[in-house]
């Protein structure tokens, strides 16, 4: 049988208020600036006076653009792909002509002035934008998706037959708990399976992590100690689907499974003005306590969801100390308008 067609990737605007998006453009635009003085004179000294002439109009223009984009953002990704890309081409041709005008008086402009002005703003305008169309699709969900069900079909077979165990040697002395058990594990492995495309309610990956650790806490016991502090956590915070529990399943399998005596998780969540951070810290033993080196592929495909969803303003910081091994999210803080988290948090 054939293999159906990927369904179409959308092409969206960039985000405008996004720092990496922001950060992008200024280099590129005076990146060009840069190259077009050194192309118009004949050695260094020549091309820096004439790059700091140019950036004298320059950086308003950008800059007022760049603001009008920002502050009409919601408005233009509203809008079809095409419609909204020549009307934000439109919007900021007005703008550097009208900080041009503004100018004038400073810098004297003619016709010509004004042309090449209109020229290249079109000509970087196209271009930009058709550079993050193109890295929208390089990163778009639909391309990563078989990288992320790759990784979810990579749940290590020991979790899964040490859980079931774990309720059978339940089943006759708790019924109860064992029945829990199985619930837990069966919405675990329904999110697991799920495509998983969207962002997450914050709330709904807690209480996601929540039931895999009380699944590896009925065979590890007293072993696995786990201190929870979402006193400041935002329930309504958006974050990429599975990013806690892949954490939680490292800090379990290298920091709690390869000793004998009791080890603590610690998982700190809390909001700081308009980020969301989320720590989580678990013993560390240096000779790696007869388990492999830790998994890579799983903080890399947290790394990617997050530059995919926020670009440059989230990050994936690790410590290791002497006996401790701690990760660190950051990333805004995005609320729910509409959606609402599945699960409620114990």
């Amino acid at each position: 049988m054939n293999s159906p067609l990927p369904p179409t990737i959308p092409d969206t605007l960039p985000d405008t208020r996004n720092l990496g998006v922001l950060l992008r453009v200024l280099l590129a635009v005076n990146a060009a600036a840069l190259v077009v003085a050194v192309a118009a004179t004949d050695n260094f000294q020549d091309a820096a006076q004439r790059f700091i002439s140019d950036a004298a109009l320059l950086q308003p223009a950008l800059l007022g653009a760049l603001a009008c984009l920002a502050l009409l953002r919601d408005v233009l990704t509203a809008l079809p792909y095409q419609r909204g890309l020549w009307l934000s081409l439109a919007l900021v041709l007005g703008c550097s002509l009208t900080i041009r005008a503004v100018l004038a008086g400073l810098y004297p402009a003619d016709l010509d002035s004004y042309l090449r002005v209109a020229l290249y703003t079109l000509l970087l305008g196209l271009v930009l934008f058709g550079y993050f169309r193109l890295r929208g699709r390089a990163l778009s969900p639909l391309l990563t998706m078989a990288r992320l069900q790759a990784l979810q079909s990579r749940i290590r077979p020991h979790f899964l037959f040490n859980s079931l165990n774990a309720v059978l040697s339940l089943i006759r002395k708790e019924p109860r708990q064992a029945e829990r058990a199985l619930e837990d594990l069966a919405d675990l492995f329904r999110v697991f399976m799920a495509e998983n495309r969207e962002l997450s309610p914050l709330a709904s990956e807690v209480a996601l992590a929540r039931q895999y650790l009380s699944i590896e806490s009925l065979r590890l016991g007293d072993r696995l100690r786990v201190d929870w502090h979402t006193e400041r956590m935002p329930p309504d915070a958006l974050i990429p689907p599975l990013t806690l529990q892949p954490l939680l399943e490292n800090a379990v399998y290298h920091g709690i499974e390869p000793s004998i005596r009791p080890g603590q998780i610690s998982i700190n969540i809390f909001q700081v003005r308009d980020e969301l951070h989320i720590d989580i810290r678990n013993p560390y033993y240096k000779e790696g306590g007869g388990h492999h080196a830790g998994n890579k592929m799983a903080m890399g495909n947290i790394r990617e969801r997050l530059a995919l969803h926020f670009d440059a303003e989230a990050s994936l910081k690790t410590t290791v100390g002497n006996d401790y091994y701690q990760v660190h999210l950051s990333l805004p803080y995005r609320p729910a308008s509409t959606a609402k988290p599945t699960r409620k948090v114990p």
